[in-house]
């Protein structure tokens, strides 16, 4: 092996040693701030038990606060994590100047109003300058963003807005579809309603054909 071969495969396993121990840290720290918060979400899920006439001392009922706690942690973890965590170096450089797509990602959020489910389906085109991702990494994005109390307006254009700024491609369109419970469960109670939002960045905003290039791919099954 050449030395310069050998300084490259020195240099790439040192990376991914130092990127590896770094990961670690971030997780252990974010679980100590879980663990930490994890007492008073208890007890307020209790609380909320209690104000609604409940027994909390019931059998069934005696370990739901903590349940329901280490739930809604779950739930919401996208807001201690960011673009940078999850892509780790896995963004690549490649001459590919044509559309990709990733369709029918699985997204589940809580409404912000209402912290209710919404869930759906999101498709995600982006036309690369480049450099292209990881495609599970997408999904992970989606992941980050929806695993907080959102609306799905504003979830819709954070995706766009993060893949964009991740990999300033040439365009980036983001079309969620997706069932509300606050509409399902409570309220109007329309059990078949569906909301449908899109985002368009670069090319996909400039471009009617590119646009419908997209719309079109992303429809068919």
């Amino acid at each position: 092996m050449s030395t310069k071969v050998g300084d490259i495969v020195e240099e790439f396993h040192t990376d991914n040693k130092m990127s590896t121990v770094n990961n670690h840290h971030e997780t252990s720290r974010k679980e100590l701030e879980d663990a930490s918060r994890l007492p008073a979400l208890e007890t307020a899920y209790t609380d909320i038990l209690r104000h609604l006439g409940e027994d909390t001392d019931r059998e069934g009922l005696l370990r739901t606060p903590l349940r329901a706690a280490k739930a809604i942690q779950f739930l919401t973890k996208g807001y201690h994590e960011t673009i940078d965590d999850i892509l780790n170096n896995a963004i690549f450089d490649e001459d590919h100047d044509e559309m990709v797509i990733v369709k029918d990602i699985d997204m589940f959020s809580l409404c912000e109003h209402h912290m209710v489910p919404f869930f759906g389906k999101v498709h995600i085109g982006y036309i690369p300058n480049k450099k292209v991702v990881g495609l599970s990494k997408l999904a992970r994005i989606v992941e980050i963003f929806s695993r907080r109390l959102q609306v799905q307006e504003r979830l819709t254009k954070q995706i766009a807005v993060g893949i964009s700024e991740a990999l300033q491609p040439k365009g980036v369109a983001v079309v969620i579809e997706a069932a509300h419970m606050c509409m399902v469960m409570r309220g109007v109670q329309k059990m078949n309603s569906r909301t449908v939002t899109s985002a368009m960045l670069g090319v996909y905003l400039e471009d009617p054909k590119t646009r419908e290039e997209f719309l079109y791919l992303s429809r068919r099954t």
